[in-house]
């Protein structure tokens, strides 16, 4: 059972145990599920209500209802078991990204060797190459195909990559 980083708790709004967890993760609707369970810090705890607050997730837990109960998860990450995140098979995790092989349309392999953020909204792929490191948007058309079950994606370069 393994544990899959959902983002991190920055801050709490008012006075009733809401806290503010700051996220990237592509699959929140599976993520905040009322009901379902979170881990922060040494705690398990269960989604009692859930709702976007501008950039932020803003979340409140059975048996935590006043500020002073939640203060203990100031700057915790927040995890989630991963079976209770019940991915489709072509849903794909990031973490789970480094394992695949990476194809280009002309043939070469590689591998991914970091995925991170240019922005808040273009995620980016370094990926070694036939000995060269290219930076790859994370969108069509340069990810052609993601296969999961191969544990493979295909790439489409343009001229200068």
């Amino acid at each position: 059972m393994g544990k899959v980083w959902i983002g991190t708790v920055v801050s709490f709004h008012g006075i009733k145990g809401e806290i503010r967890i700051k996220s990237s993760f592509p699959y929140k609707e599976k993520a905040f599920l009322i009901g379902s369970h979170l881990s922060i810090g040494e705690d398990v705890v269960e989604i009692t209500s859930y709702r976007k607050h501008k950039d932020y997730d803003m979340l409140t837990f059975r048996g935590y209802t006043k500020i002073e109960e939640v203060e203990k998860f100031l700057n915790q990450k927040v995890f989630k078991d991963r079976e209770e995140l019940n991915l489709s098979e072509d849903e794909v995790l990031d973490e789970d990204l480094y394992q695949f092989k990476v194809w280009t349309s002309t043939g070469e392999s590689g591998k991914i060797k970091e995925i991170f953020w240019a922005s808040k909204e273009n995620k980016i792929l370094r990926v070694e190459i036939s000995g060269r490191e290219i930076l790859v948007p994370y969108q069509k058309p340069f990810i052609q195909k993601i296969d999961p079950k191969n544990k493979e994606i295909v790439l489409q370069l343009i001229s200068g990559m």
